[in-house]
């Protein structure tokens, strides 16, 4: 099989990776996942410890994890946040939900030809009708005249990532939702999560491990590029989330019992980070824009379970923050080269911090 090299851009030529183009590598067409596998927990695991690479299959997480450890997942599901339509003076719109701001009130994206001021009225759904508030730099904030969350289960369609190249269907409904998801909100999937089955979250807690979630809802910036003042800012678009007392509680025990707090995603990475800035680690409820890249000192998480990520993308920058920037170049080189599946639908990696 053809190597395909990554990280083709290294402007800084001392392994120490600070702009946006550091994290540019291309990843082949045929191994960017357009479909779930038939069974989820049927996925490849790459398992990264101290530079040392081992392919497993997803199955094998149960074995990775030890007695004490806690697993935390993020309990969000996907709300239908796209929606079609035409402005009333004619021309069409599409709109990505963001974030609920009150029952009618939210802010979102806005695909439009020619001009949208305030004031401007969307016909979307079922005649429905979205006004236009005012604008946000990338986003709008918006008022609709039925609740919002109605309108987006009656009229919605599931907002599939730009990567995957087809039309959203009925059975994407079902299979870009976590089996745990209960808390609406989110407009992509916290994908690590997608692996898991009833069956293997049953065995995880079998052998001693604790189960923890959180909520935090993906936001539709999730789809938007980087652009160099976040980095500069450290700052990314703004996401709502919550940790409850439970969680925080078993936090404690874990560490009490010398067990490993992991992360299923860099969502639940990003939340418990966010609030562990100011120490102690509390229940808490409110939004995160941290952007965490290379230097960042994690205070929570040990170990953690992610996809394989978009190049030049906030996401990217995470990992090679925890796991090391050189080692998640060698991982996807790795996984590349090995047919690993790619982005959302595709494979997973299961990352331990590395050592100082």
């Amino acid at each position: 099989m053809a190597e395909y090299l990554l990280f083709i851009g290294q402007s800084t030529g001392h392994n120490v990776f600070m702009e946006i183009k550091d994290f540019q590598f291309s990843v082949p067409k045929h191994l960017i996942a357009q479909n779930p596998l038939e069974e989820r927990d049927a996925s490849r695991l790459l398992h990264v410890q101290d530079a040392k690479l081992k392919d497993h299959q997803f199955t094998d997480l149960k074995h990775l994890l030890r007695e004490n450890d806690l697993l935390i997942l993020n309990n969000t599901r996907v709300v239908k946040a796209r929606l079609f339509g035409k402005k009333r003076s004619g021309g069409s719109v599409e709109v990505l939900f963001e974030r609920r701001v009150d029952e009618s009130t939210f802010i979102g994206q806005i695909k439009f030809s020619g001009k949208l001021r305030p004031g401007s009225e969307l016909i979307v759904g079922n005649n429905e009708i979205l006004e236009v508030l005012e604008r946000q730099s990338h986003f709008f904030l918006l008022r609709s005249d039925k609740p919002i969350m109605e309108i987006l289960n009656n009229s919605g369609s599931v907002p599939l990532p730009p990567y995957i190249k087809r039309e959203s269907l009925l059975a994407d409904e079902k299979r870009y939702q976590t089996i745990f998801a209960s808390e609406s909100g989110a407009v992509a999937a916290p994908t690590a999560g997608l692996h898991f089955t009833d069956s293997l979250l049953e065995e995880i807690s079998s052998n001693g491990i604790e189960i923890g979630y959180l909520t935090l809802h993906v936001g539709a910036g999730t789809f938007m590029p980087l652009r160099e003042e976040q980095l500069e800012t450290k700052k990314l678009h703004k996401e709502q989330f919550i940790i409850d007392r439970i969680l925080c509680e078993k936090i404690d025990k874990a560490r009490s019992n010398q067990g490993r707090v992991i992360a299923v995603g860099t969502t639940v990475v990003r939340a418990l980070e966010s609030i562990a800035k100011q120490g102690q680690i509390e229940a808490f409820q409110g939004e995160t824009d941290i952007f965490i890249t290379p230097g960042f000192e994690f205070k929570v998480i040990d170990a953690m379970v992610t996809n394989f990520h978009l190049p030049e993308s906030s996401l990217i920058m995470l990992v090679s923050a925890f796991a090391g920037a050189q080692t998640i170049l060698k991982s996807y080189q790795h996984a590349i080269n090995s047919g690993y599946r790619f982005y959302s639908y595709g494979d997973a990696m299961f990352l331990e911090k590395q050592r100082q």
